[in-house]
């Protein structure tokens, strides 16, 4: 079965760290891209990096540039999103997904979904 599983996520001040791990299994890992989403209460799910497959390319969404990094470990099949300077804005529950394919933030492409890890920034 395909599983993805998203964890790390928590409760951290403004301006704080966490870093987001997605551990993959049941599937040809290093040919997906993998894609972090996030939705907030009563906002739409919205798109905030994407690694491709093998980790080649790696793209942000603006509102996060600067400030998160998606990382993949192939050999591990997990998908890292380090977040930086923290901000209320950033608060939601993180979702991470996988498609066979190239990279997009395009949450209507994904496929295969994990069941999200709530973040919290406190001001």
């Amino acid at each position: 079965d395909v599983q993805l599983q998203a964890s790390g996520g928590g409760l951290v001040q403004s301006g704080g760290s966490l870093r987001l791990s997605c551990a993959a299994s049941g599937f040809a890992f290093v040919e997906y891209s993998i894609a972090w989403f996030r939705q907030a209460p009563g906002k739409e799910r919205e798109g905030v990096s994407v690694s491709s497959r093998i980790g080649g390319s790696t793209y942000y969404a603006d509102s996060v540039k600067g400030r998160f990094t998606i990382s993949r470990d192939n050999a591990k099949k997990t998908v890292y999103l380090q977040m930086n300077s923290l901000k209320s804005e950033d608060t939601a529950v993180y979702y991470c997904a996988g498609r066979l394919g190239g990279p997009s933030l395009g949450r209507e492409l994904y496929g295969y979904w994990g069941q999200g890890t709530q973040v919290t920034v406190s001001s």
